[in-house]
Protein backbone atom coordinates (compact mmCIF):
# COMPACT_ATOMS: atom_id res chain seq x y z
CA UNK A 1 0.00 0.00 0.00
CA UNK A 2 2.61 2.42 0.86
CA UNK A 3 4.66 3.67 -2.18
CA UNK A 4 8.50 5.00 -2.31
CA UNK A 5 8.71 8.97 -2.24
CA UNK A 6 12.28 9.88 -2.77
CA UNK A 7 13.36 11.73 0.20
CA UNK A 8 10.26 10.90 2.18
CA UNK A 9 11.19 7.03 3.42
CA UNK A 10 11.49 7.40 6.75
CA UNK A 11 7.56 8.21 7.72
CA UNK A 12 6.38 6.07 5.42
CA UNK A 13 8.35 3.34 6.70
CA UNK A 14 8.06 3.64 10.57
CA UNK A 15 4.46 4.21 9.53
CA UNK A 16 4.41 0.69 8.53
CA UNK A 17 6.10 -0.96 11.04
CA UNK A 18 4.83 1.10 13.95
CA UNK A 19 2.36 -0.86 16.10
CA UNK A 20 0.46 2.36 16.90
CA UNK A 21 -2.83 3.24 17.94
CA UNK A 22 -2.76 6.58 17.10
CA UNK A 23 -5.63 6.70 14.28
CA UNK A 24 -4.84 10.19 13.33
CA UNK A 25 -0.74 10.09 13.36
CA UNK A 26 -1.48 6.84 10.94
CA UNK A 27 -3.54 9.17 8.36
CA UNK A 28 -1.34 11.90 8.49
CA UNK A 29 2.11 9.49 7.81
CA UNK A 30 -0.12 7.56 4.98
CA UNK A 31 -0.96 10.94 3.36
CA UNK A 32 2.50 12.81 3.85
CA UNK A 33 4.66 9.97 2.99
CA UNK A 34 2.72 7.35 0.78
CA UNK A 35 0.45 7.91 -2.17
CA UNK A 36 1.11 11.45 -3.37
CA UNK A 37 3.96 11.55 -6.32
CA UNK A 38 5.25 14.86 -6.95
CA UNK A 39 3.17 15.86 -3.92
CA UNK A 40 5.50 18.66 -2.72
CA UNK A 41 5.79 22.43 -4.48
CA UNK A 42 9.40 22.56 -4.94
CA UNK A 43 12.50 20.23 -4.32
CA UNK A 44 13.90 19.05 -1.39
CA UNK A 45 17.44 19.43 -0.01
CA UNK A 46 19.76 17.23 -0.84
CA UNK A 47 19.61 13.88 -0.50
CA UNK A 48 21.51 12.46 2.22
CA UNK A 49 24.50 10.29 1.75
CA UNK A 50 26.66 7.59 3.93
CA UNK A 51 26.97 7.76 6.40
CA UNK A 52 24.36 9.72 7.67
CA UNK A 53 21.95 8.39 5.31
CA UNK A 54 22.94 4.83 6.94
CA UNK A 55 22.34 5.74 10.58
CA UNK A 56 18.81 7.60 9.48
CA UNK A 57 17.98 3.95 7.89
CA UNK A 58 18.98 2.21 10.68
CA UNK A 59 16.81 4.53 13.25
CA UNK A 60 14.25 4.11 11.02
CA UNK A 61 14.40 0.10 11.64
CA UNK A 62 14.62 0.43 15.08
CA UNK A 63 11.56 2.89 15.53
CA UNK A 64 9.93 0.24 13.39
CA UNK A 65 10.93 -2.47 16.01
CA UNK A 66 9.42 0.10 18.96
CA UNK A 67 13.31 0.29 20.12
CA UNK A 68 13.13 4.36 20.70
CA UNK A 69 16.53 4.43 22.39
CA UNK A 70 18.29 2.73 19.56
CA UNK A 71 16.43 4.77 16.98
CA UNK A 72 17.34 8.05 19.03
CA UNK A 73 21.13 7.02 19.24
CA UNK A 74 21.20 6.48 15.66
CA UNK A 75 19.92 9.79 15.23
CA UNK A 76 22.82 11.81 16.93
CA UNK A 77 25.29 9.82 15.08
CA UNK A 78 24.01 11.84 12.36
CA UNK A 79 26.25 14.89 11.65
CA UNK A 80 25.79 17.84 12.95
CA UNK A 81 25.52 19.42 9.51
CA UNK A 82 22.50 17.94 8.44
CA UNK A 83 20.18 17.63 11.76
CA UNK A 84 18.46 20.02 10.02
CA UNK A 85 17.86 17.84 7.16
CA UNK A 86 14.02 17.31 6.19
CA UNK A 87 14.51 13.60 6.41
CA UNK A 88 16.36 13.71 9.66
CA UNK A 89 14.00 16.37 11.12
CA UNK A 90 11.43 14.40 10.23
CA UNK A 91 12.50 11.38 12.03
CA UNK A 92 13.15 13.24 14.99
CA UNK A 93 9.66 14.24 14.62
CA UNK A 94 8.32 11.20 14.18
CA UNK A 95 10.25 9.83 17.07
CA UNK A 96 8.70 12.24 19.68
CA UNK A 97 5.41 11.43 18.30
CA UNK A 98 6.23 7.80 18.71
CA UNK A 99 6.70 8.96 22.49
CA UNK A 100 3.63 11.36 22.62
CA UNK A 101 6.25 14.26 23.47
CA UNK A 102 4.61 16.83 22.26
CA UNK A 103 6.39 19.93 23.35
CA UNK A 104 9.45 18.56 21.35
CA UNK A 105 7.35 17.21 18.60
CA UNK A 106 5.89 21.03 18.06
CA UNK A 107 9.69 22.37 18.40
CA UNK A 108 11.09 20.31 15.42
CA UNK A 109 7.96 20.53 13.61
CA UNK A 110 8.69 24.72 13.81
CA UNK A 111 12.47 23.41 12.40
CA UNK A 112 11.22 21.80 9.62
CA UNK A 113 9.29 25.00 8.41
CA UNK A 114 12.41 27.29 9.54
CA UNK A 115 14.83 24.93 7.00
CA UNK A 116 11.82 23.52 4.37
CA UNK A 117 9.10 26.34 4.64
CA UNK A 118 8.11 24.48 1.13
CA UNK A 119 7.29 21.27 2.48
CA UNK A 120 3.57 20.55 3.11
CA UNK A 121 5.44 17.97 6.11
CA UNK A 122 6.60 20.79 8.44
CA UNK A 123 2.60 22.41 8.07
CA UNK A 124 1.05 19.36 9.00
CA UNK A 125 3.41 18.53 11.49
CA UNK A 126 3.26 21.50 13.36
CA UNK A 127 -0.36 21.66 14.08
CA UNK A 128 -0.38 17.77 14.63
CA UNK A 129 1.43 18.81 17.89
CA UNK A 130 -0.31 21.62 18.52
CA UNK A 131 -3.31 19.72 18.62
CA UNK A 132 -1.96 17.77 21.07
CA UNK A 133 0.26 19.87 23.55
CA UNK A 134 -0.67 21.35 26.49
CA UNK A 135 -2.06 25.05 25.55
CA UNK A 136 -2.29 24.06 22.33
CA UNK A 137 -6.03 22.10 20.99
CA UNK A 138 -8.54 21.74 18.02
CA UNK A 139 -8.30 25.86 17.81
CA UNK A 140 -5.00 26.39 17.08
CA UNK A 141 -4.44 23.49 15.28
CA UNK A 142 -6.82 24.93 12.62
CA UNK A 143 -5.25 28.12 12.47
CA UNK A 144 -1.99 26.98 11.98
CA UNK A 145 -2.99 24.81 9.30
CA UNK A 146 -5.05 26.55 7.63
CA UNK A 147 -2.63 28.78 5.53
CA UNK A 148 -1.55 25.82 3.82
CA UNK A 149 -4.16 25.20 2.26
CA UNK A 150 -3.82 27.81 -0.37
CA UNK A 151 -0.22 27.72 -0.23
CA UNK A 152 -0.52 23.59 -1.04
CA UNK A 153 -3.77 23.61 -3.21
CA UNK A 154 -3.06 20.72 -4.49
CA UNK A 155 -2.35 18.49 -1.29
CA UNK A 156 -5.28 16.32 -0.65
CA UNK A 157 -4.00 15.55 3.50
CA UNK A 158 -4.28 19.45 4.36
CA UNK A 159 -8.00 19.34 3.14
CA UNK A 160 -8.40 16.20 4.99
CA UNK A 161 -6.89 17.11 8.28
CA UNK A 162 -8.88 20.53 8.07
CA UNK A 163 -11.99 18.21 7.83
CA UNK A 164 -10.93 16.74 10.64
CA UNK A 165 -10.39 19.58 12.59
CA UNK A 166 -14.03 21.57 11.69
CA UNK A 167 -16.32 17.97 12.17
CA UNK A 168 -14.37 17.56 15.72
CA UNK A 169 -15.39 21.25 16.32
CA UNK A 170 -18.87 20.58 15.52
CA UNK A 171 -18.68 22.57 12.05
CA UNK A 172 -19.83 19.75 10.05
CA UNK A 173 -20.50 21.74 7.13
CA UNK A 174 -17.33 23.04 7.06
CA UNK A 175 -16.41 19.34 7.78
CA UNK A 176 -17.96 18.43 4.16
CA UNK A 177 -16.86 21.38 2.26
CA UNK A 178 -12.74 20.51 3.31
CA UNK A 179 -13.67 17.09 2.84
CA UNK A 180 -14.65 17.29 -0.47
CA UNK A 181 -11.75 18.93 -1.28
CA UNK A 182 -9.65 16.65 0.07
CA UNK A 183 -11.47 14.35 -2.50
CA UNK A 184 -11.22 16.69 -6.01
CA UNK A 185 -7.34 17.30 -5.02
CA UNK A 186 -6.24 13.20 -4.16
CA UNK A 187 -7.28 10.03 -4.81
CA UNK A 188 -11.29 9.80 -4.10
CA UNK A 189 -11.13 6.06 -2.74
CA UNK A 190 -8.14 6.23 -0.63
CA UNK A 191 -9.53 9.09 0.84
CA UNK A 192 -12.80 7.28 1.73
CA UNK A 193 -10.91 4.60 3.17
CA UNK A 194 -9.37 6.22 5.48
CA UNK A 195 -12.26 9.02 6.65
CA UNK A 196 -14.40 5.82 7.29
CA UNK A 197 -11.94 4.21 9.59
CA UNK A 198 -11.15 7.98 11.10
CA UNK A 199 -12.77 8.46 14.57
CA UNK A 200 -12.52 12.59 13.90
CA UNK A 201 -14.91 11.81 11.00
CA UNK A 202 -17.11 9.31 12.57
CA UNK A 203 -20.31 12.48 12.53
CA UNK A 204 -20.17 12.22 8.79
CA UNK A 205 -19.70 8.16 8.39
CA UNK A 206 -23.45 8.16 6.71
CA UNK A 207 -22.25 10.51 4.23
CA UNK A 208 -19.11 9.46 3.32
CA UNK A 209 -20.31 5.47 2.51
CA UNK A 210 -22.43 7.40 -0.38
CA UNK A 211 -19.35 9.69 -1.85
Amino acid sequence: MLAKIPGRAPAALVAKKLNSDFTSFARLIFFVGSFLPGRLSSPRMKLLEPPDLHHLNAAIGWLGLGCADDARDELQLISASQQNHPDVLEMWWTLCVHEKDWPDALKIAELELKFAPDDAGGWLHRAYALRRVNGGGLPKAWDALLPAAGQFPQEPVIAYNLSCYACQMQQLELAREWLQRAVQAGQKEVIKQMALADDDLKPLWLEIQEL
